[in-house]
């Protein structure tokens, strides 16, 4: 296993529980730039590249391309790109004119550079899946997480909640397995001229009284899940809790969560943690190192991963 800057503390929770030796590649020349040393041979080996694109974006996924293209050039046998949080995946299909496609330029990119197979988590668009011509595993947080949520909800008084229609796959799925009292659905309108800006316009569902559990892929500013929280307590919500899978907490997303009615935001370690972050007791962290371990360790003895997908 080697990994670069992206999220240190997570690689060596994997490693730790595989019992593995984590290999750090990555440094600076004075200039800035990306500078990529395997430490150790690992000429015939399987290797796994554990490095989110996550913020700072451009700078992570160099380094994962960069130690990609190293392990191609050190004569490993396979060549496995775990990317927990995969950057630019909101830019999935042109939504308007003479814009890219920027999730399967990544994608393509990450193939070239050596991967013989990618490994995500809770992707924001499943079909982007389908831009690369080599094996892509995507992994599901909800493992790791509804063990948690079903110790801290109530059952019996619980409606799942998704901030648009998009998720609804995903809140249908938790509401099912966390046998919640229904299902809700916040309208939100994206401004396509604005980056990170909504709007929640109404909803689907009857929350009156109940606990909701709004569930998302990510936060990033946190307009999304605030805006969604205001409407659903309009309409009645008792409580409002929130559960997401990546936590990037771009400003001013702390303060937006501190300042809102959301009781506990529930968010992965796929990215490492904004500083500011650990300091509010409204976020609790779920660590999805055992599931990527458990992962990594299947496709190295060639077990099936279904589970784990599904």
């Amino acid at each position: 296993m080697i990994t670069g800057n992206g999220n240190k503390d997570l690689a060596r929770q994997v490693g730790r529980i595989l019992k593995t030796k984590i290999q750090e590649t990555a440094g600076r020349f004075a200039d800035g730039e990306t500078r990529i040393r395997i430490p150790d041979n690992i000429r015939r080996r399987d290797v796994f590249v554990v490095q989110p694109s996550s913020p700072p974006v451009n700078n992570n996924l160099a380094e994962l391309k960069f130690m990609l293209d190293a392990a191609r050039r050190s004569s490993a046998s396979e060549i496995t790109a775990i990317v927990p949080y995969f950057g630019y995946a909101r830019q999935d299909r042109k939504d308007r004119s003479r814009v890219p496609i920027s999730a399967a330029l990544v994608a393509r990119e990450i193939e070239a550079a050596g991967a013989d197979r990618i490994v995500t988590l809770d992707l924001h668009s499943e079909p982007e899946e389908g831009f690369v011509n080599i094996p892509w595993d995507n992994l599901h947080a909800s493992i790791a997480v509804l063990p948690v949520l079903k110790n801290h909800f109530s059952n019996d008084n619980l409606v799942v909640a998704s901030p648009d229609k998009g998720g609804m796959t995903r809140a249908t799925a938790y509401a099912k397995r966390l046998q919640s009292q229904g299902v809700a659905m916040v309208f939100k309108q994206r401004d396509v001229d604005v980056a990170n800006k909504s709007e929640a316009l109404g909803m689907i569902g009857d929350v009156e009284g109940k606990e909701v559990l709004l569930v998302d892929d990510m936060i990033d500013t946190a307009g999304t899940i605030v805006n969604a929280t205001d409407m659903l307590i309009e309409r009645g919500a008792k409580s409002v809790s929130v559960a997401a899978t990546h936590g990037l907490f771009s400003n001013p997303a702390i303060e937006r969560i501190n300042a809102s009615k959301i009781n506990t935001v529930f968010v992965t370690d796929s990215i490492k943690l904004n500083p500011k972050a650990k300091k509010y007791p409204k976020i609790q962290v779920i660590s999805i190192a055992p599931l990527l371990a458990e992962a990594i360790k299947r496709i190295y003895v060639g077990e099936s991963l279904s589970d784990i997908i599904q």
